[in-house]
């Protein structure tokens, strides 16, 4: 007679597997999230692998201090873990994840080319999805669908399937930072960003290792540390495939940071190396797809990084972009990215001494319900000008800034 698993040690294998982490590598991450007082008293390592089987093989339930450990080492609730169910993954009405495997099992018990096939469909989705998804909720798609690659790795394969998998799951690992970093919540997002790169490597899939840079790039520039943003950057390219999409992305970060150190002649000598790399891209056939570059992504790039540079050309650059956006010219609407716009033309209307529209332009952005924590602090760059030119519309827009763009929770 088989014995059905207790939800909560369903779960906590299922997190596990899904960093993928062995038992051994999840002992280790244990001790780094005891304090050292706590630390002094854990068992030796072996003995601690040792309970993590027994866990996951539902014998008992973890106690104090392992509870508490296991929610920092997967940077979740205890309630999370060990209340909720593994069903929880998904959203309410996200069918994706039972789609897959109601399609592997009608197949074979293998892994099998359809279900591969399918499963980088839902690869591509998400990415896709990002541009207008709330990161909450996309975080917790790609959750559910590493779990199932987590789960597709047990089943038999043969050696080119495995990597199609782990690629896969490099994929989902960097898009679930990407989401990570979008909230703010950076040691969540750091791992997985360590999840991809080490997946990138025994795939040796360079695009996927150099995508892993220019995000960490990315979210360090907009913590303010400019100097290691350029540094990511410019690896990133060393990396990438010449021409790729991340290549062409690592170059516009470098243009960003060079644009916040203040440097023009670098700035603009990065951005004529980008336009040029452009210029013969086509739209793709999903332009808004987060890892396939695009025209006009690389037009709204250049915006914010005229803007933040200081260059007269921005206005009417940023005019141009944000008009763009909103339309249907070059592709679907792209509304996030129309509200960062937004900001940008905010940015670059203060510079030219017109803070009426430059307020009404951020109070948009900050209210339109698509900004996300991760650029709150473009807007706060915004209310910092409009309060230092002492523009009337200060006192609302700081307000709007309290309370829609307060720092982001961690997961609760």
């Amino acid at each position: 007679m088989v014995t059905e698993l207790p939800a909560w040690a369903v779960r906590l294998r299922a997190e596990r597997r899904s960093r993928f982490w062995s038992q051994k590598d999840m002992a280790r991450r244990l001790v780094e999230a005891a304090d050292d007082d706590v630390r002094a008293r854990l068992p030796s390592r072996e003995s601690i692998v040792r309970r993590i089987k027994a866990y996951e093989a539902g014998h008992n339930q973890p106690d104090d201090p392992y509870r508490l450990l296991y929610a920092r080492a997967f940077d979740l609730t205890e309630d999370e873990l060990f209340e909720h169910s593994p069903g929880n993954l998904g959203c309410d009405g996200d069918d994706e994840w039972d789609a897959l495997e109601l399609a592997r099992r009608a197949a074979a018990t293998e892994v099998g080319q359809e279900t591969l096939e399918r499963l980088e469909l839902a690869v591509d989705d998400l990415a896709v999805a990002y541009a207008g998804t709330p990161p909450r909720e996309l975080l917790t798609r790609v959750r559910r669908h590493l779990y199932y690659v987590s789960q597709l790795l047990d089943s038999k394969k043969t050696l080119t399937e495995h990597r199609r998998l782990l690629v896969a799951g490099g994929w989902l690992s960097l898009l679930a930072a990407t989401c990570l970093i979008d909230l703010r919540w950076f040691p969540a997002a750091a791992a997985r960003l360590r999840t991809a790169a080490q997946l990138a490597k025994e795939t040796e899939h360079r695009e996927i290792a150099a995508w892993c840079l220019e995000t960490e790039a990315w979210q360090v520039l907009t913590e303010g540390d400019f100097g290691r943003a350029l540094t990511l950057a410019q690896a990133a390219q060393r990396v990438a495939p010449g021409g790729s999409s991340a290549y062409i992305q690592a170059t516009a970060q470098e243009g960003r940071a060079w644009a916040r150190l203040g440097e023009a002649r670098e700035t603009h000598e990065t951005l004529n190396r980008v336009m040029r790399l452009v210029a013969p891209l086509h739209v793709p056939d999903r332009p808004e797809h987060h890892y396939r570059y695009d025209p006009a992504k690389s037009d709204a790039y250049i915006a914010t990084t005229l803007c933040w540079l200081g260059d007269p050309s921005a206005e009417p650059y940023s005019r141009g972009v944000l008009a763009r956006l909103e339309s249907t010219t070059d592709g679907p609407p792209r509304p996030r990215r129309a509200v960062a716009a937004r900001l940008d033309l905010a940015l670059a209307l203060l510079a030219a001494d017109q803070p009426d529209e430059a307020g009404h332009l951020a109070l948009t952005a900050m209210t339109s319900g698509l900004l996300v924590p991760s650029n709150y602090w473009r807007a706060a760059e915004v209310v910092g000008g409009m309060e230092t030119m002492r523009a009337p519309e200060t006192a609302e827009l700081r307000e709007a800034y309290r309370e829609l763009c307060a720092p982001a929770a961690q997961p609760s």
